[in-house]
């Protein structure tokens, strides 16, 4: 017997920052100011920063839900963080954005 869950799959979004030069100090405090905050919003399920041996920066969240993700990429500290980016990379952020597939431990089904 086959079961299908009607509840939304939940999404995540990862992808690489690359510092300007002189930079990934503040890019650093940046990210990780973003951390807690973003762990203790509704429907966060994973956020990780993990800094690469080459300097980037790899950022890795999982959402329960579309809403969820939107809800806290629509917080103030997000957007303020959002507009203050782009100073401090060296190029576009490389992101990719998806459902996860996989079963997540923090999801009742």
């Amino acid at each position: 017997m086959t079961t299908t869950s009607t509840a939304p799959a939940p999404v995540s979004l990862y992808g690489f920052l690359t510092p300007k030069t002189g930079h990934a100090d503040e890019l650093r405090r940046l990210l990780m100011d973003l951390v807690e905050p973003s762990r203790g919003h509704e429907g966060s399920l994973e956020y990780h920063l993990h800094e690469q041996e080459d300097g980037r920066f790899f950022l890795y969240e999982v959402w329960r839900s579309q809403e969820d993700l939107d809800r806290h990429n629509a917080t103030p500290p997000l957007r303020a963080f959002m507009d203050e980016l782009p100073e401090h990379l060296e190029g576009a952020p490389e992101a990719y954005f998806g459902a996860m597939r996989s079963s997540h431990p923090a999801v009742v089904a």
